[in-house]
């Protein structure tokens, strides 16, 4: 180590890192690495550990081989290793000689010994953990809940953070962290909407299953409103609704993260909009935000937050599941408001069946919907279902444009056409108006992001609860139907009507149990509401950093300082640390610009996307042309190719496609930079057409669709490890709340029957029920 570097180390470091280092050999051995095939050679260490000589190809996608690793005594050499990548590729002599003095000092086997008596669980969110001081042993166990999490890269942003905090702490004084700590201060998230608090406001909540008619009747009272707003989860309700208001004659605008549509020249008195775009200084009537249990989301949770708490309206309609009443009551008490709830019953019968389909896609009838959770297994099994059954297959997912949406929506609801048949992502969950009897789940798990994990049984329940919602709001007074066998019965006709009755089942029969025990559970109170620090409390922190200092580190510090209140949690740094590390070098952009790039709906784990948000962040610094043909890094040319069915050119069209929602969601935050708003949108619809063609060709092909189902395979083994303890109990598969009509008989018990004897005597139930109280009516809701 050069004199500079001691000099630099003792500034920087504790005593205790500067500890003496054990001697390393030079002597070499042969060992097997951690998920590696091939041998590698490695130096020696004296005593129980050994340091690597090069990255071993250890796989840790999947969180279980993290926590081996962790279990292991292999971490510390990945550790060190990784941090001789580190020092290699850093230009920043002072993070150099922290990770060399980190380097020497982690084989010393106290630090081991220390490290080896806390164990790290499994955490349930991916989010770092902030170490409290900057001393080996608590570095390193931050390091482990971080590598835990999020993998390497979650290591390599603890890392950044502890190396930052150690500069910065040789600058604060006390009183710049007393004042720091002030300002991190989040309990009393109310006030920070003064010009809300002003207002007096009528919560009213709606609650109840799916498929009850809470979302239809808080729109009922949009409708009647003169001015109003609607806040939904995802773009497409924000279209339907959009559609829905101006084909009643409410001239209504449309806004969301990268699309805006304005009636007239000022705008209309009615807005749709996703809820992350909510207009908080707008006076209206009425407001309406759907899906309030979300306000829980670990991630997503703080934009319904920032509505309950921040929307101008006399009445706040919130639209949601039964389990958030008590966080939403404790709330309206918090700002003052007053709260009416309105409790609902599911309009029919949503019952498991006693069998999955057992892979027989004959079996589909007319109403049926497959749930799939990759855009290439939708087109895959669109593809297989055409095949079998000869019949025309509707296709639904959340990237579709909205006009080819619609249509294929309209397609599968009309009941006089071939489009018997919709196959669609998770995003009917949300409440689309899709006319569905039956839902089938093609898999009751998908990719996490780390690994292939079982779906939430929030999640499962309110996708299996769109079923029995088939009748539009256009068909809404016909006839329900007649039995449970039409549907049941594979030998029934295609043209049978069939009943008012929400039926949910898998595809594969090793599903079924888990989807069985996901409809019996209860699920638990929402207990915190999720917040996020607000612009203005970002700006006055980030004053006592000089500008040099690392945005990301800014932000990591706030979350680390915060005070919250128990009924608040903050959401989780997701993409926004690596977002402001990929744009750090750029000139010349203020912290106000910074926090509106980490706001983007962009990953840097997407192919290009850290050059495309680079380029992006440029174009602003330096108040250069934004100009879409002035910007190299946009992949255009992919345009002037032909369409090939492989995974490389459909990685670039999504690249492209990403890049132009990227643009647009840019254009309405800096529309002086990037001013080509409407070539934007133009690209970005050959851009979807493409990916259309793209995707149904590429599911096509035998390779793809060998690969998918070797996956599905996969997963079918890990799900049968998963239904060994779970016990299959037919008597609560049954998820419904009726009126008290006459269900089952006095004194009567359905122990002991066979899952056909239930079903029968349910269908009978069910036409003694009609006879009794009427048919029950199904309420569409948008």
């Amino acid at each position: 180590m050069l004199p500079a570097d001691r000099a630099l180390t003792s500034r920087l470091l504790p005593r205790a890192w500067t500890a003496r280092r054990p001697t390393i050999s030079t002597r070499c051995r042969s060992v097997k690495a951690t998920n590696e095939k091939r041998t590698i050679r490695e130096p020696l260490i004296k005593g129980r550990l050994r340091i690597l000589t090069r990255q071993p190809d250890i796989k840790f996608a999947d969180a279980a081989t993290r926590s081996k690793l962790l279990k292991t005594e292999t971490f510390i050499p990945w550790l060190i290793t990784r941090l001789q990548i580190l020092v290699e590729k850093s230009t920043d002599a002072g993070f150099v000689t922290f990770a060399r003095n980190l380097i020497d000092i982690l084989p010393q086997r106290s630090i081991w010994t220390a490290l080896k008596t806390q164990d790290v669980q499994l955490p349930s969110q991916s989010e770092w953990q902030p170490s409290e001081q900057p001393r080996p042993v608590s570095l390193l166990r931050s390091l482990r809940q971080a590598f835990m999490s999020n993998g390497e890269s979650g290591v390599d942003t603890q890392l950044k953070y502890s190396y930052h905090g150690l500069l910065a702490s040789q600058k604060f004084s006390k009183v710049d962290i007393e004042n720091q700590e002030k300002l991190a201060d989040l309990r009393y998230p109310v006030e920070w909407y003064p010009a809300t608090r002003v207002v007096q406001r009528k919560i009213v909540l709606h609650v109840g299953p799916t498929n009850s008619g809470k979302t239809y009747h808080a729109l009922k009272r949009l409708e009647q409103a003169d001015t109003g707003i609607y806040a939904g989860p995802l773009r497409l309700l924000a279209h339907e609704v959009y559609t829905r208001l101006n084909a009643k004659g409410k001239l209504c605008d449309l806004i969301t993260g990268d699309e805006k549509v304005v009636q007239g020249g000022d705008g209309a008195q009615m807005k749709s909009c996703t809820v992350e775009m909510v207009p908080l200084n707008t006076d209206v009537d009425v407001a309406v935000v759907d899906e309030i249990q979300m306000i829980g989301h670990k991630e997503r949770g703080w934009a319904w937050t920032q509505a309950l708490l921040g929307l101008k309206a006399k009445e706040i309609h919130l639209c949601g599941e039964e389990r958030s009443v008590p966080l939403i009551k404790e709330l309206a008490a918090s700002m003052g408001d007053e709260i009416e709830i309105h409790t609902y019953e599911r309009l029919s019968p949503l019952k498991t069946m006693s069998t999955s389909l057992r892979r027989r896609l004959s079996d589909l009838r007319k109403g049926d919907c497959v749930v799939v959770f990759s855009r290439v297994g939708i087109h895959a099994m669109k593809k297989e279902i055409e095949n079998v059954t000869q019949k025309r297959v509707a296709v639904v997912y959340g990237s579709l444009p909205p006009e080819i949406r619609a249509q294929q929506a309209k397609l599968f609801n009309d009941p006089d056409n071939e489009y018997d048949i919709l196959v669609a992502s998770d995003a009917i969950g949300m409440g689309l108006n899709l006319a569905i009897k039956r839902v089938i789940f093609e898999s009751v798990s998908k990719f996490n992001g780390f690994h292939i994990a079982v779906i939430e049984a929030a999640h499962i329940k309110q996708i299996a609860g769109r079923a029995g919602r088939y009748r539009t709001a256009a068909q809404a007074e016909g006839p329900a139907g007649n039995s449970l066998e039409d549907i049941e019965n594979p030998k029934m006709s295609w043209s049978m009507p069939a009943p008012n009755l929400g039926l949910v089942t898998t595809l594969e029969e090793a599903d079924l149990p888990i989807l069985r025990k996901a409809m019996q559970e209860e699920l638990d109170p929402i207990m915190s509401a999720g917040i996020f620090p607000p612009t203005s409390v970002l700006l006055k922190f980030a004053t006592y950093f000089s500008p040099s200092t690392s945005f990301s580190y800014i932000l990591l510090r706030l979350h680390e300082l915060s005070l919250r209140h128990p009924r608040y949690h903050l959401c989780v740094l997701k993409d926004q640390i690596a977002i402001a590390d990929t744009i750090q070098p750029v000139q010349n952009l203020s912290i106000h610009d910074r926090i509106v790039f980490c706001a983007a709906p962009a990953t840097v784990k997407n192919t290009g996307m850290p050059a495309i948000l680079a380029a992006f962040a440029r174009c602003v610094g330096d108040n250069s042309s934004g100009a879409l043909l002035d910007i190299p890094e946009i992949p255009l040319d992919i345009l002037d190719e032909d369409i090939r069915p492989d995974r490389a050119y459909m990685e670039r069209l999504e690249s492209l496609h990403k890049a132009l929602i990227l643009y647009l969601w840019l254009s309405y935050r800096f529309a002086g930079v990037f001013i080509n708003q409407a070539m934007a949108f133009h690209v970005k619809r050959l851009v979807e057409e493409r990916i259309d063609k793209m995707l149904a060709e590429y599911s096509s092909s035998p390779a793809i669709r060998e690969t998918i189902k070797k996956m599905r395979e996969e997963a079918l083994r890990q799900i049968s490890k998963l239904n060994e303890p779970v016990a299959e109990s037919d008597d609560s598969s049954v998820q419904m709340k009726l009126p008290d009509a006459p269900f089952l008989p006095e004194g009567a018990s359905d122990q002991g029957q066979s899952s056909q004897q239930k079903d029968a005597q349910l269908e009978e139930r069910l036409r003694k029920m009609e006879i009794a109280s009427g048919d029950i009516q199904s309420v569409a809701s948008p």
